[in-house]
């Protein structure tokens, strides 16, 4: 019987990632509000796939860089809105500000629940910036709190928060002395009072008299809150070549991220350059060959297919989610290659599949549904979810298959094709072949929201009664109030 307590630590470490994938997503809409040209920085920070097998240890950079004014933005989604980082006094790799430089921005977000899902968070419109020099500076004067978790031993992470005072709900400041704020309440007009100062720290105002605030926003602080940032438009490519070069890992990782978004002889070089350095971070040179990739140089793509056959199962997985990055027919062809080669890791293999997904070209559809009939349940597992976002955009090719499939395959597209949610009676009509090729379709069908199919399930019923009947009773069991209830 499986572990209860797995699921609950993998729904928890999910919900998680979800919370900052979704809070990330935030930011990355309010910088572009505001006129900057953001783009993702750090792999993965706006998606929470999480990989069980292989641990990829990426560089520490910012989540999101603005290719116009250069301006790094590392994004932090809370619950509870606090101004706090994860800190350890024994690993450097580990301290709070490792990644950051002073020039870079930390964005905070709040995001609430809005379902029973994991992955069901939305984050509040309500973005704060910081800068990490202001931070830093807060830091080194001793303006912060530094807890230990409990029951936290020697190797457990602390917890560092810079004291602020945070309004719980919409309303208007009316009273402002030396140790208080006071503001009335919007809803019921009641005064609400926050004090000016956290065991013992004093906090610097960041609003004033008749200042409207609204829930969520940070009105004191040991640090200055700002609620956007100007961008410069000062930087351009020339501004990535001359980092290209730095001492510092991460603003070479960041330079070659941002060069394939730009295009010229010089860049493409200097791309080569950071690829073919045998004594370069191997991120830095999969980016590099990333950039040359979507330049169409095919240096690029020669070095993440070697990368593919390499000795670190970690570097194979990168260069898979990278070639899932770009839409290329030669990303779908070394991908698809990936998938079927027996002799590659499982892990890598579905990580092929989850990556063929990832571009939803309808070429990958054979070899997913082929992936069906592999012993490894992982491979299985991505190649299906991957079928199923394939299915949004190309339902009908993949229900073509079920006919001709056999029973593990049939499965699988009838799995894909049921959550992508785009059926046609009359298309299920035409896959039905045979008794469990009909059985697959009442599933299919069942497994829709009745109301959708209301005016078209009398085609059904006259087509095939036996079809019709096995949707009618799926349709009342899962609609029923005991469908999922759990007995604790």
């Amino acid at each position: 019987m499986p572990n209860r307590r797995s699921f609950k630590t993998d729904e928890s470490f999910l919900e998680k990632l979800a919370i900052g994938a979704i809070g990330t997503r935030a930011v990355f809409a309010d910088l572009m509000k505001q006129g900057h040209k953001p783009i993702e920085l750090e792999r993965g920070s706006m998606n929470y796939k999480i990989w069980k097998n292989i641990k990829i240890k990426r560089l520490r950079v910012p989540d999101i860089l603005c290719l116009n004014c250069a301006t790094r933005v590392e994004a932090r989604a809370k619950t509870k809105l606090e101004i706090s980082m994860s800190h350890s006094l024994s690993d450097p790799e580990r301290g709070w500000d490792k990644g950051l430089t002073d020039y870079d921005v930390v964005a905070l977000s709040i995001c609430r629940k809005v379902g029973e899902e994991p992955i069901d968070w939305q984050a509040d419109s309500l973005i704060q910036y910081v800068s990490v020099r202001e931070l830093r500076k807060a830091f080194d004067e001793k303006r912060v709190v530094i807890e230990k978790p409990k029951g936290a031993g020697e190797g457990f992470e602390l917890r560092v928060t810079w004291p602020s005072a945070i309004a719980s709900s919409d309303g208007i400041i009316k009273e402002v002395t030396t140790s208080r704020l006071k503001f009335n309440r919007r809803s019921d007009n009641r005064t609400i009072s926050l004090s000016l100062s956290k065991k013992t720290i004093p906090l610097q105002l960041l609003v004033k008299r008749d200042d409207i605030i609204i829930t969520g926003q940070i009105v004191a602080s040991v640090i200055p809150i700002f609620s956007s940032f100007t961008c410069q438009s000062n930087s351009n490519a020339k501004t990535f070549l001359e980092m290209v070069t730095s001492p510092s890992v991460t603003d070479r990782y960041t330079a070659v991220k941002a060069l394939s978004n730009f295009e010229n002889s010089t860049i493409s070089e200097a791309l080569k350059e950071r690829m073919n350095d045998a004594r370069e971070h191997i991120y830095v040179r999969l980016e590099s060959a990333a950039g040359l990739t979507r330049l169409k140089q095919s240096s690029g793509l020669e070095f993440i297919t070697q990368t593919l056959h390499g000795e670190y199962l970690e570097h194979r997985l990168e260069g898979i989610i990278i070639l899932g990055e770009i839409h290329l027919p030669e990303s779908q062809k070394i991908l698809t290659t990936a998938l079927l080669n027996k002799e590659q890791h499982p892990e890598i293999r579905a990580g092929a599949a989850w990556a063929l997904g990832e571009l939803k070209q309808p070429k990958s559809i054979d070899a997913l549904i082929q992936s069906f009939m592999e012993l490894s349940e992982p491979i299985r597992i991505e190649a299906a979810r991957a079928l199923r976002k394939i299915s949004g955009i190309a339902t009908v090719d993949v229900l073509s298959k079920l006919p001709p499939s056999k029973e593990d395959q049939r499965a699988g597209i009838a799995w894909a094709v049921s959550k992508s949610g785009r059926i046609e009676i009359d298309d299920l009509i035409r896959i039905m072949v045979d008794d469990d090729a009909r059985r697959w379709a009442a599933y299919i069908l069942g497994t829709q929201n009745p109301e959708q199919y209301i005016n078209e399930i009398e085609t059904l019923r006259m087509h095939n009664p036996e079809v019709y009947f096995a949707v009618t009773v799926l349709w009342k069991v899962i609609n029923s109030w005991v469908y999922n209830l759990e007995e604790y």
